[in-house]
C-alpha cells in the first residue's frame, strides 16, 4: 500500500477507542466489497494528492473524509453514508469531525451546493471512476454488479440504468471544474455505453 495511505491517524473522541489505519483499512477488505474496497480508497487518495492549492487543514479534512466515506458499506442498506459519517465523527479530531461528517453525507446524493469547494472536490474524486478509460470503467461496472448480486438481473438492469441516466442528465457530473474538464466527456461516453448495454 502507498505510504500516504497511512498518514494522519485518526484520534479517539467521545470515549470511543481510536481505530488505527490498519484497522480502518481492514474494514474495506470485508467480503462482498468488489468496488467499495481499499483500492477505491487508494484511488481517491491518489486523486487528492494531485490537487493543488489546498491548505494543510483542507487536505487533512478531505483525507479523513475519503478514508471514512465508505467504511460502512452493505449493498442491502440505504443508510451506509449516514452510518459512515457517524463513525467518522466519533473517531476523527473534534475540530474537524463536523466537516468530515458533512462531506461524507454528500456522497449519498452527490449533490453539492454552489460555493462548497471541499464538497465539490470530494464528490468529484468519488465520481472520477465514471471518467476512467473504457476498460477500467467496464471493470468498475462489473464490480458494482457483483456487489448487488443479490438483486435479480431484470431488477438490477432497470435500477442501474435509472441511476446512470440521472447522472447522465446532469448538466455537470463533476462539480469541481478541474475534474469536469478532465473527465466529463469520457464519463458521458461511458455512461451512454453502459446504459445501452442495460436495455
Amino acid at each position: 500500500m502507498a505510504d500516504y495511505a497511512f498518514a494522519n491517524p485518526p484520534y479517539s473522541t467521545h470515549g470511543h477507542p481510536a481505530m488505527n489505519r490498519e484497522e480502518l483499512a481492514a474494514a474495506y477488505t470485508a467480503t462482498g466489497r468488489h468496488y467499495h474496497n481499499l483500492a477505491h480508497i487508494e484511488d481517491c487518495l491518489a486523486a487528492l494528492a494531485r490537487i493543488d492549492n489546498l491548505s494543510v487543514a483542507e487536505r487533512e479534512i478531505l483525507s479523513e473524509a475519503i478514508w471514512w466515506h465508505d467504511v460502512v458499506y452493505d449493498a442491502t442498506r440505504t443508510d451506509n453514508e449516514e452510518l459512515s459519517a457517524r463513525l467518522a465523527e466519533q473517531h476523527v479530531r473534534p475540530d474537524m469531525s463536523q466537516e468530515v461528517g458533512r462531506l461524507i453525507r454528500l456522497t449519498k446524493t452527490h449533490n453539492v451546493a454552489p460555493g462548497d469547494r471541499l464538497g465539490a472536490i470530494l464528490i468529484s474524486i468519488d465520481l472520477s471512476t465514471l471518467g476512467a478509460e473504457p476498460a477500467r470503467y467496464d471493470a468498475y461496472a462489473a464490480a458494482i454488479r457483483q456487489e448487488f448480486i443479490h438483486v435479480p438481473d431484470a431488477g438490477y438492469r432497470a435500477g442501474r440504468a435509472r441511476v446512470l441516466s440521472q447522472f447522465a442528465a446532469r448538466p455537470v457530473i463533476f462539480p469541481d471544474s478541474g475534474f469536469a474538464a478532465r473527465y466529463d466527456r469520457q464519463a458521458r461516453e461511458n455512461l451512454a455505453r453502459e446504459i445501452a448495454s442495460l436495455r
